[in-house]
């Protein structure tokens, strides 16, 4: 049998994982949104491609199975969904069998573009990156209100750092949540658990859909930590499904 991974934080805010370039930068002239014609079919080819070849990826090697997906019908049009961050490959996919047929779009990390080849088709497939520069981050809130107009659900992990198989709910600031707030649209927790599997030797990935949440209070800053608060709440309850820690996680 193989022996238990251990691994050893200080924070919360650890990070584990660190792609090639993680110091990449977006490009001054980066375009969140595209519009063309020829970018929009290659995207619907891209993301389709990548859906079918991850559906394999998820069910073979992740297990998974997700539960409360019809709860998403009570909102038509576009949600956000906050997700605790476990898988640095599935995160990419998870949500988007989640809510399949729905497109999703997914708040990333800019370092997540500085994966050789990967980096390169991330626009295609729905990625959202946060900037640092204020212009980049106005951009970034216009693409985000584009996706909810459009319907869209768009995915954000609110713990930033992928922590692998890790089957607690990380401390997370309220400020990304201020986006459903502004926009007045509905959000969702998905709570990736692990399970302990009969047959396999890697846990089965257990997804719940909850929801939808909203914030209430008299003002965005008070509904904001009234949202955040439900959600973590939702995502806390739902991480007690999980019995098996296929990574161990120590405090120093």
């Amino acid at each position: 049998m193989k022996k238990k991974e251990v691994r050893y934080f200080t924070d919360f805010t650890d990070d584990f994982e660190e792609s090639a370039r993680q110091d990449f930068v977006l490009p001054e002239d980066y375009r969140w949104v595209r519009k063309s014609l020829p970018a929009r079919f290659l995207s619907a080819v891209i993301y389709g491609l990548a859906l079918f070849l991850s559906w394999f990826y998820c069910r073979l090697s992740l297990h998974l199975k997700v539960r409360g997906r019809k709860k998403l019908k009570s909102a038509s049009g576009g949600v956000f969904i906050f997700a605790n961050h476990t898988q640095p490959v599935g995160d990419v996919f998870i949500p988007a069998h989640a809510v399949f047929p729905r497109r999703i779009y997914v708040v990333v990390s800019a370092a997540n573009y500085g994966i050789p080849v990967i980096g390169k088709i991330l626009p295609y497939l729905g990625a959202l990156p946060v900037a640092d520069s204020l212009s980049g981050i106005k951009k970034l809130n216009d693409a985000v209100k584009t996706r909810i107009s459009e319907g869209r659900p768009v995915v954000i992990y609110p713990e930033a750092h992928v922590w692998k198989y890790y089957t607690g709910i990380r401390p997370f600031p309220d400020s990304s949540f201020r986006f459903p707030v502004k926009e007045g649209v509905p959000s969702f927790a998905m709570t990736v658990t692990y399970r302990k599997s009969k047959v396999f030797r890697k846990p089965v990935t257990e997804v719940f859909l909850d929801g939808p949440f909203s914030g209430e209070g008299d003002g965005i800053r008070e509904k904001t930590a009234d949202l955040c608060g439900k959600v973590r709440d939702a995502m806390v309850e739902r991480s007690k499904n999980s019995d098996f820690e296929y990574v161990e996680y120590r405090k120093k």
